[in-house]
């Protein structure tokens, strides 16, 4: 938004940002600059026109508003709509296919919308002239796969999308990607290859890349359901940390505890649609629609 409060022209968003390569995006929407290979990595940099920073608006941070995606005959989403205020910790829970991360990914533009309108601080994000990687700068996005470049160092899997996308200077990403390494407890791992780290610690990179960023909002996709069982604790905390620092973020996972301990709402999706929305004392204790009710029983036993 404008300091005005008025919605962004998305044509302010369609522009390159200062310092991009030119664009070499692979067949997930991901910048060119994460290199071949690396689908589903925590996209952007901010630049000039980006939404970050916001506007003088007092209006929820993201709002989808019936959204509706479709692969042929399936449809994993089916008029979704929810906002999300700034500062806000939102947990989607569902059985697998309910949809949550096709809605991650449709916030993230890695997939086109049938139908529906995702504003970010009252610009339409969904407009077909937007240039990803500026609304990826604003919105980090953190996977179940770490997907961290192998033969490159920890330190240098964080420095590379400020380097290649946002042409920041070298010692300023050096000094940028140390701070989130500190930040994430890892800066002695910094001269590291990925296959030296243990998973906790490879998916607790992958989200000191995506905040090196400085989002507005980060979104997690199940990002412990492939961890081993004592290494889940590490990245929940850390995300229990970036909540209690005011970070809006949006996480699918199945870790009920960490739904009922942090999150703000909690949102049931089934059939592709909300089934069932509130805060978790009431949606994980005293759940109202049937599909919610047998989804905990299968949950929690």
């Amino acid at each position: 938004m404008s300091a005005a409060g008025q919605p962004t022209d998305p044509t302010d968003l369609t522009k390159p940002l200062a310092g991009q390569q030119p664009s070499s995006s692979g067949p997930d929407g991901t910048a060119g600059a994460h290199g071949a290979g690396s689908d589903h990595t925590a996209a952007g940099a901010h630049g000039a026109g980006s939404t970050k920073g916001g506007g003088g608006g007092t209006g929820p941070l993201l709002t989808v508003s019936n959204l509706r995606k479709s692969y042929g005959d399936h449809v994993p989403l089916r008029d979704i709509s929810l906002t999300a205020a700034e500062h806000e910790c939102i947990v989607l829970i569902g059985a697998s296919g309910s949809g949550k991360s096709t809605l991650l990914r449709c916030i993230n533009l890695l997939e086109v919308v049938d139908d529906g309108v995702i504003t970010l601080d009252g610009t339409d994000i969904t407009d077909p002239r937007v240039n990803a990687d500026r609304v990826r700068s604003d919105v980090g996005m953190v996977f179940q796969s770490y997907n961290l470049f192998p033969h490159m160092s920890v330190l240098d899997n964080i420095m590379l999308a400020p380097r290649k996308v946002r042409g920041v200077g070298k010692a300023t990403a050096r000094a940028d990607a140390m701070a989130m390494l500190e930040r994430v407890g890892l800066a002695n791992k910094a001269k590291a290859r990925p296959d030296q780290l243990s998973g906790g610690q490879q998916q607790r990179v992958a989200i000191a890349r995506a905040l090196v960023n400085k989002p507005r909002l980060m979104l997690f996709d199940e990002v412990t359901s492939a961890l081993d069982p004592e290494l889940v604790g590490e990245v929940l905390a850390l995300l229990t940390e970036l909540k209690t620092e005011g970070m809006t973020m949006l996480v699918a996972t199945h870790e009920m505890s960490f739904a009922r301990d942090v999150a703000d709402r909690v949102l049931f999706l089934a059939d592709g649609q909300v089934a069932e929305s509130g805060p978790p004392e009431q949606v994980l204790a005293a759940p109202q629609d049937p599909r919610t009710q047998r989804f905990l029983r299968r949950m929690l036993g």
